[in-house]
């Protein structure tokens, strides 16, 4: 009986479902070699999966997952940043830093950008205590116009108005992602005394806080459009912090966002 060779080893593990690290770690082989391999065994046998265009609603009129949208534009305004081609990359890319304390916000970054384009696969990168959720296409500055040379809080940050559309049909999911990047919701306290005995009183309430004044402007009217009441406070590091302590308030926000997980 023929001895197999590795790459014909590592091609049935593949044709059987293991993952491309997986037979990497198996036959001590590199892991691009593998995904190689891979491509040239589907490619023989004509099952190589045709590369579909991104999904892109103003060069090509598809439809698009609006709250999903709403949602990963707040994240976008927060945390995420766009890069584009270079010497080293030819493509746009998205990316969303999250803390690793919450997977499940992880996992919502992605879910939100695999239903923004449904088409490009996102990937997570890993580095010292966060999670960059990536994804691939030349039509995210499409998506994302606020794009542009320099930080956020150094240039004009204004919706289209076919944003602003968006953001007025889904407002908790715009008002999610923002508190899902720079935001949080924290349990205070205080004591008071009654009846002569001192007692503790917890109460929840939410914050936000952002160096750019046009997207702390996007965040509070936003608030003001779902009833939500706040109040401003500024930081001595120049940014502003918005808080949201009343209790009506706090359950609305509680029903809609929650705390971070």
């Amino acid at each position: 009986m023929a001895v197999r060779s590795t790459r014909q080893e590592a091609v049935l593990l593949l044709r059987q479902g293991v993952r491309n690290s997986e037979v990497s770690r198996r036959l001590g082989v590199p892991q691009g070699t593998v995904g190689a391999w891979k491509h040239h065994d589907l490619a023989g046998r004509g099952k190589l999966p045709g590369r579909k265009r991104s999904t892109c609603p103003h060069c090509y009129g598809d439809e698009l997952n609006r709250s999903s949208y709403a949602y990963l534009l707040g994240l976008y305004l927060g945390d995420g940043h766009i890069l584009l081609p270079n010497e080293y990359r030819k493509t746009q890319s998205l990316q969303v830093t999250c803390d690793e304390k919450w997977p499940g916000i992880i996992d919502s970054v992605e879910q939100a950008m695999r239903q923004v384009l449904p088409h490009n696969t996102p990937c997570r990168v890993r580095r010292t205590g966060c999670r960059d959720v990536k994804v691939y296409s030349n039509h995210v500055v499409c998506l994302f116009p606020q794009h542009g040379p320099g930080r956020k809080h150094e240039r004009t940050i204004a919706l289209e108005p076919w944003q602003q559309e968006i953001v007025d049909a889904h407002p908790w999911e715009f008002l999610r992602g923002l508190v899902h990047s720079d935001g949080c919701r924290i349990t205070n306290w205080t004591t008071r005394t009654v009846a002569g005995v001192r007692k503790r009183y917890e109460y929840p309430r939410y914050f936000f806080t952002n160096t750019s004044t046009d997207i702390i402007g996007l965040f509070t009217a936003t608030l003001d459009a779902v009833g939500v009441q706040w109040k401003h406070a500024s930081r001595s590091n120049g940014a502003a912090n918005i808080s949201v302590a009343r209790k009506a308030s706090v359950a609305l926000m509680d029903a809609h966002i929650g705390p971070k997980h």
